[in-house]
């Protein structure tokens, strides 16, 4: 047996020859893939693809993949949080990566374009809900990171230091981590896009500082996130996923990408009200954005 064969336990593939969780087949992914956190929302993107050639489905994971004009592009349901896109960022990788014949990883690796089209709160005052952002950086509070060998360069290292002393979270809640979007993508998302550092949180209620009937160990923690400054860079909205597939994407070489719909300002404690009729939006800016220029 090779060394370098990943064993059936590791990599498992069902009896259709697909990938475990997500159901798919390396020919029924391609190469730039859109990943929402709500089931239902697939739908809602498929239905402007000229055609729909797969559609599968796995416990929260549904998956459809088309064609928008002569462009190929999948739409992939994660679920919630940074544990689902621990699934589907190694799973997506295996696929284009992994020869699942001889379960051995391929000697020409391949990179995928992988874009968040989400909904997330506002941290800042000038940031009003019904508007878009596109996340320049993923700051993970939710540890995922730390289970995978990776090294933060200098800057990345200060801004963390000034980041925990800031926000004063020090060891209860562990090492927080940073990775940035793709250059390559974020730059076609600056017109009608706010920018800036996106905090992943591993919960909606008590890591994002709500309060219903349990006290949380932080509570200005939502304020020091709004107020924490690093040069020109500051902290515009909070959410579950995107340091996630930032983090692993740039580990696994693939080019990734975080849109977010405004649906609350913390600030504000505003609610849009109409946050489907925002998400929408979104997705046929980012599907114009996609036949044009990505």
């Amino acid at each position: 047996m090779s060394m370098s064969r990943i064993a059936e336990s590791e990599l498992i593939i069902n009896p259709r020859g697909a990938i475990y969780h997500l159901d798919l087949r390396p020919e029924e992914v391609a190469g730039t893939v859109i990943t929402v956190g709500d089931p239902d929302r697939v739908k809602e993107i498929s239905k402007h693809f000229d055609s729909v050639e797969v559609k599968r489905q796995h416990r929260e994971f549904i998956s459809h993949t088309g064609y928008v004009g002569k462009k190929r592009l999948t739409v992939l349901s994660s679920g919630i949080g940074p544990d689902n896109i621990d699934i589907v960022l190694n799973e997506l990788d295996a696929l284009i990566n992994i020869d699942f014949a001889t379960r051995e990883i391929k000697k020409d690796l391949k990179s995928l374009n992988i874009i968040r089209i989400g909904t997330s709160g506002s941290l800042q005052e000038d940031i009003p809900v019904d508007s878009f952002v596109a996340s320049t950086h993923g700051l993970g509070v939710d540890n995922l990171l730390n289970f995978y060998r990776h090294e933060q360069n200098d800057q990345e290292k200060e801004l963390l230091q000034s980041f925990v002393t800031h926000t004063q979270i020090h060891g209860q809640i562990g090492n927080p981590y940073i990775s940035s979007g793709a250059a390559s993508l974020i730059k076609h998302f600056v017109k009608d896009f706010h920018q800036g550092i996106t905090v992943t949180c591993p919960g909606f209620y008590g890591p994002q500082g709500r309060i219903l009937r349990l006290g949380i160990s932080n509570p200005n923690f939502v304020n020091r996130l709004t107020d924490f400054r690093f040069g020109q860079h500051r902290i515009t909205n909070f959410e579950m996923e995107t340091s996630a597939i930032y983090g692993l994407g740039k580990l696994l070489g693939h080019n990734c990408l975080a849109v977010n719909a405004i649906v609350a300002n913390r600030v504000q404690k505003e609610f849009s009200k109409d946050g489907l009729a925002t998400v929408e939006k979104l997705i046929q800016k980012f599907l114009q954005i996609f036949s044009e220029s990505i």
